[in-house]
């Protein structure tokens, strides 16, 4: 029994390997909001990133936008589960003290930020 599982436990895991080398790792370069962009709170506004130059193949395709206040990702997710080729996703801004210092996460198979802005 303990060798059937190491066969199977062998082929199992020489699968993703395979899989994984077909794949890249897409960091698309957050464009909107950058400095000097001010949000207001409880209106919807665009996130927008740039998808000049994806891979072939990425990881995953699946995206995740977070909001950040200074150096601490907050745990207010703006949007999810969408394609990360589409480029650009409506977000409501989230009613947050004013500050200067917000920025965007964008995830998807790597974590982006983008430049920091304010939301009043």
């Amino acid at each position: 029994l303990l060798a059937l599982f190491g066969v199977v436990f062998q082929f199992a895991a020489a699968l993703p390997a395979a899989e994984l080398d077909k794949r890249d790792i897409f960091v698309p370069p957050v464009l909107d909001p950058h400095a000097g962009t001010v949000w207001l709170r409880g209106e919807r506004r665009n996130v927008t990133w740039d998808i000049s130059d994806p891979p072939v193949n990425i990881t995953n395709k699946f995206g995740q936008i977070r909001l950040r206040k200074g150096e601490l990702t907050t745990p207010l997710i703006l949007a999810d589960g969408f394609d990360i080729l589409l480029g650009s996703i409506e977000v409501t801004v989230p009613w947050v003290e004013e500050g200067t210092d917000y920025s965007i996460l964008l995830l998807g198979d790597s974590g982006n930020f983008g430049q920091q802005f304010t939301i009043k």
